[in-house]
């Protein structure tokens, strides 16, 4: 059961925890081969800042994490945090069908979720989710860690898919 007095930290998994660098190749054709990119994420590598910016919060914070992935891929996420040690915390996805941009969707749950909580930061790598959430008044953490991805940025944003 969650302690609503604690603060959430919410955070991020491509590219802020998990290194999607392995498999940006698959965006980069044409068509997107999405099967493919989604079903090579449990090999996804931990990005250390990210990892430890999770582990450091987990003190303070209630840990929950805000992805752009399908819920289709829950039960691999899952695997995937409880395999690098990270805190158990709910996780929230995008509908399978839901093709919305992420500054859309992550922006309504972060909403939802400071009705009820203080959301003391969002950790997200995405720099229009980060700008949507920083002017709706939410603290940010920019997730600059993981190399940038101009294929995952324009999936993102032209495709609603991670």
């Amino acid at each position: 059961m969650d302690d609503v007095s604690r603060p959430l930290a919410v955070f991020d998994l491509d590219n802020t925890l998990a290194s999607t660098a392995h498999r940006q190749h698959f965006l980069e054709r044409k068509p997107r081969d999405w099967a493919g990119f989604f079903a090579a994420a449990p090999d996804d590598p931990p990005l250390a800042e990210g990892i430890e910016l999770v582990l450091g919060s987990a003190g303070e914070c209630e840990i929950q994490y805000l992805t752009g992935r399908p819920e289709r891929c829950r039960a691999d996420t899952s695997a995937w945090l409880e395999r690098h040690g990270l805190p158990a915390g709910r996780i929230w996805m995008r509908r399978d069908n839901d093709r919305r941009p992420a500054r859309h969707t992550k922006l309504e749950v972060l909403r939802r979720l400071a009705r009820g909580r203080e959301v003391r930061m969002l950790v997200d790598d995405d720099e229009l989710v980060c700008d949507a959430a920083e002017q709706a008044g939410f603290t940010v953490v920019r997730a600059l860690w993981a190399s940038p991805s101009s294929a995952l940025k324009d999936a993102q944003e032209r495709d609603g898919r991670t």
